[in-house]
């Protein structure tokens, strides 16, 4: 039997066990608290600290600044304008459903608007930013601002977006900004590193040629904010690196004139400066406005830019390829005499066709000039004359000479990523291309312009350029560059090189010392008897300026502004028997079939300075519709060129 006293023992003993497991526990469990508030504390400090700032602060990065495009004037053609933003951050919203139905009350959304912010928010991953306003108006941002202590989750952002003041003026020169893409992020590591939502990146023209050295760095802004996300002070401003400005040689006024005088019109104009090689115009018509793409363009404006039958996307000056017609003609001559094909005085009797190999080539006045000169068939056109030149010449030197002097070849050398080639024909390159061999008849087509060959504006403004200033190879540019040699240098450095060239056929120089037509000397000589260039710059100042010149309405008397230039009708459709026999106006042939006119020129004359080319699609002859505009244009240009002037020699006396 068991006593009271063991059973109260053992019970002491079970309670004291008890107690000191518990102690023991106690003491275990109090030891991991004490180690892992340790932890916490010391070891793991660093780690927890930046958990708890990144909770308390917040960074946003800053899209960059872009550089901005001046004129020659120092104009701004595409700068940049504050603009104001509202961004958010799905997964920082309590509940998104309810801050867009607040959103779009303030803000005062359309329903499609609305519909397209919640169905781009569902495609995304819930970090993404999502724009809900690129441009928001003064009332509208102010209205938020007020009502922003409800909105948690919404960011109104103060950003920077770019402004073309010269709208339609300048786009086919500059282009004009879109959203990155992908394929922009992974083809453009400046793009990729400085993205933040919504930048705007060069799509096109100048603006994607210099996207590197325009896009700039990003600013950064710290904030410390409240468990809701709220900001409430700002702790730091990163300001971002601007991108580099870009001073153009092309002069607005001049550009605006062409865009004027363009209207309504397709075509182009280009004017260059014979020596320097710097582009004063570069105008594609029709144009549109690119300040349309900068916060999305609109289906309906899409559409009118779209389906424009004269195609305002392409950039006529630079991408259009035409037959030059009888704009040409200079460089055929030009080849002829200095292959010693022909004379100055070589008579061919017009008697508006002629027949070869049961062929009939017609001249374009149906009855014919009578006798003609070398020089009164630059005057007149005359397209028998040419037949026979070209028959003479062959169509591989004509290549060589056309060639030399910027036909067949991009102008800009990959400035603008779009710039065409253009074509001349050769007996070797319709072998290899069409695998069939060349023919006379193609060549005499050849010789008035038409056939294979292809040129774009600017290659006929180059060759114009480079017949006006003697016959030297210059190098044109559209970007400003002080480093670049000025008028007074170049001429000398011409004159040095005849005066090499003439040494080394005395023998005064070894001829591996006188490299003068090498394709690396500047200002290379492109002809063989400089009396040759001057015969046909004189020749085209009687197109221009004495009776029976194709030209010779376009005229101005004042020496100030006098020019010399070259007509030219590019045929888009071969003329049948029938439609000669009706010989319709120009007002009566659908307009895609009628000719496009052409007019090249240069001046002053006495001392020409200024090349252009314009180029009126579908406008009929060059004499009624492309030589009026040189006239106008000539008189702007030389005016321009005297404040031009006073620019340079400011810029001269502070270097």
């Amino acid at each position: 039997m068991i006593s009271s006293g063991d059973t109260s023992i053992r019970k002491s003993k079970i309670i004291s066990r008890r107690i000191f497991i518990i102690s023991i526990a106690k003491v275990v469990v109090f030891t991991g608290i004490i180690g892992r508030l340790f932890s916490l504390q010391v070891n793991e400090n660093k780690k927890y600290l930046r958990l708890s700032d990144k909770n308390r602060l917040r960074e946003w990065k800053l899209p960059p600044v872009r550089g901005e495009f001046f004129d020659y004037f120092g104009n701004t053609v595409a700068g940049n304008m504050e603009v104001y933003r509202l961004h958010v951050v799905p997964e920082q919203v309590e509940n998104f459903n309810n801050l867009m139905v607040r959103l779009k009350n303030i803000l005062d959304l359309s329903d499609k608007e609305y519909s397209k912010i919640v169905n781009k928010k569902n495609k995304q991953k819930p970090w993404e930013t999502i724009i809900i306003s690129e441009n928001l108006s003064w009332e509208q941002f102010s209205k938020l601002n007020l009502y922003l202590h409800e909105l948690d989750g919404a960011k109104p952002v103060l950003s920077v977006s770019r402004y073309y003041p010269y709208k339609e003026n300048f786009t086919h020169v500059l282009g004009y900004l879109s959203r990155a893409s992908v394929s922009d992020l992974e083809e453009n590591e400046s793009i990729k590193k400085n993205y933040v939502p919504g930048l705007k990146v060069g799509k096109s023209g100048l603006e994607k040629t210099f996207e590197k050295d325009l896009i700039g760095t990003n600013g950064v802004q710290r904030y410390e904010v409240n468990a809701y996300g709220k900001r409430i002070n700002q702790l730091d401003h990163t300001v971002g690196k601007k991108g580099k400005n870009i001073t153009l040689t092309v002069d607005a006024e001049v550009q605006k004139f062409a865009n004027d005088i363009l209207i309504g019109k397709s075509g182009s104009i280009s004017v260059m400066d014979i020596y320097t090689g710097e582009i004063v115009a570069l105008h594609s018509s029709p144009s549109f406005d690119p300040n349309l793409f900068l916060h999305g363009i609109s289906i309906n404006d899409w559409k009118l830019i779209r389906e424009n039958p004269l195609k305002p996307l392409l950039n006529k000056t630079v991408s259009g390829l035409y037959s030059p017609g009888s704009t040409i003609k200079p460089i055929v001559a030009l080849s002829a005499l200095e292959n010693d094909v022909i004379s100055p005085n070589m008579k061919v009797k017009c008697t508006g066709k002629i027949e070869l190999y049961d062929h009939t080539y017609h001249c374009w006045k149906e009855k014919g000039h009578g006798y003609m000169n070398l020089r009164n068939a630059i005057k007149q056109s005359c397209d028998t004359y040419f037949y026979e030149v070209s028959r003479r010449l062959g169509v591989d030197r004509l290549n060589v000479t056309a060639k030399k002097f910027g036909l067949g070849s991009q102008v800009l050398n990959g400035i603008f990523e779009n710039e065409k080639k253009g074509l001349v024909p050769s007996t070797k390159w319709k072998k290899n291309n069409l695998g069939r061999g060349w023919v006379l008849g193609e060549t005499l087509l050849t010789g008035i312009g038409q056939g294979y060959i292809q040129t774009t504006p600017l290659q006929l403004c180059l060759m114009t350029a480079q017949l006006a200033n003697g016959g030297f190879k210059i190098h044109p540019r559209i970007i400003l560059d002080k480093s670049y040699e000025d008028y007074e240098t170049i001429k000398k450095k011409m004159s040095q090189n005849i005066v090499e060239r003439e040494d080394v056929q005395m023998g005064l120089i070894p001829t591996s010392d006188g490299l003068i037509n090498s394709s690396e000397n500047k200002y290379s000589i492109l002809f063989r008897n400089q009396e040759n260039v001057k015969f046909v710059l004189e020749a085209m100042f009687g197109s221009t300026n004495e009776l029976f010149g194709t030209s010779y309405k376009s005229r101005i008397e004042d020496k100030k502004y006098q020019f010399a230039g070259k007509t030219g009708t590019a045929q888009v459709k071969r003329i049948t028997e029938k439609a000669r026999e009706l010989d319709l106006k120009t007002e009566q042939i659908p307009y895609e079939e009628r000719d496009h006119a052409l007019y090249i020129a240069y001046g002053p004359y006495k001392n020409p300075r200024y090349a252009a080319s314009i180029i009126i699609e579908h406008g009929g002859s060059g004499s009624k519709a492309a030589a009026p505009i040189a006239t106008k244009l000539f008189k702007l240009v030389i005016d321009r060129h005297e404040i031009r002037e006073k620019i340079k020699q400011k810029e001269i006396q502070t270097i």
